[in-house]
């Protein structure tokens, strides 16, 4: 063979098996060209070697989502694919234990799903699927988000009751807040449909300052042992 051909097309002759099989074989990163693997079925092969992999399983590869533990000061909702660089194989948990195979194409066409303040910290939800993103997004006030805060400042006898009231926040009050405090300088605050800059908000009202916000769960998914800047999978039995 001396005419570049399609990938796909070489694969279906080559196995053989029907050119739909073959894209299905090549996304779902089975198939390498000279010893590295390719996902693109349209990719062009002339003389190199493809090989197919000997546990190759023939399905249909999905969108993937992810869990990802947001560094500060980074917009996840800023721009179109603001997450390029971000998520990608050397920032993957070596923890990740949901068993899907990395890919290249998981890692374009991502967005968040229920959104995190860019000043804060913590754990956010990735997808590639827009029909879940768009039916999670709009369904956030039945997922309780929970906080970890760090404050400077003393807190005012009765505070923090009005705090669970939601007073200080200027509008949409979160209709569920639970505040506690963690240790003598970091609040546990736990809402429903609370909104970016709403936990600065309230800690202003009861008169303490905000060092730092880090969200450690979304309704039950927690960030567990995600390090600052890690993703892993989200595993096919978990549910928000």
């Amino acid at each position: 063979m001396t005419e570049a051909v399609r990938l796909s097309k070489h694969l279906a002759a080559l196995l053989p098996c029907s050119r739909r099989e073959a894209e299905m074989y090549i996304a779902g990163g089975w198939v390498r060209v000279d010893g590295e693997v390719v996902e693109e079925p349209q990719f062009k092969v002339t003389t190199q070697k493809v090989e197919l992999d000997l546990h190759a399983e023939l399905e249909e590869a999905l969108p993937a989502s992810m869990l990802w533990h947001k560094p500060a000061g980074i917009d996840a909702d800023a721009v179109e694919n603001p997450l390029a660089g971000l998520i990608k194989p050397a920032t993957h948990s070596a923890d990740d234990a949901s068993g899907v195979r990395l890919l290249r194409r998981h890692f374009t066409h991502l967005s968040s799903v229920i959104a995190l303040d860019p000043a804060a910290s913590g754990l956010v939800m990735l997808t590639q699927d827009r029909h879940l993103a768009r039916k999670l997004g709009g369904d956030f006030a039945r997922f309780e988000q929970e906080y970890v805060v760090e404050v400077a400042g003393q807190l005012a006898p009765g505070r923090l009751e009005r705090m669970q009231r939601g007073e200080g926040i200027d509008s949409q009050v979160p209709p569920y807040i639970k505040v506690s405090w963690q240790s003598e300088a970091r609040l546990r605050i736990a809402a429903k449909a609370i909104l970016p800059g709403q936990i600065q908000q309230l800690c202003a009202a009861a008169g303490l300052t905000v060092l730092s916000i880090k969200r450690i769960r979304i309704g039950r998914l927690p960030m567990a042992k995600l390090g600052p800047g890690e993703w892993r999978y989200l595993g096919a039995d978990e549910r928000i």
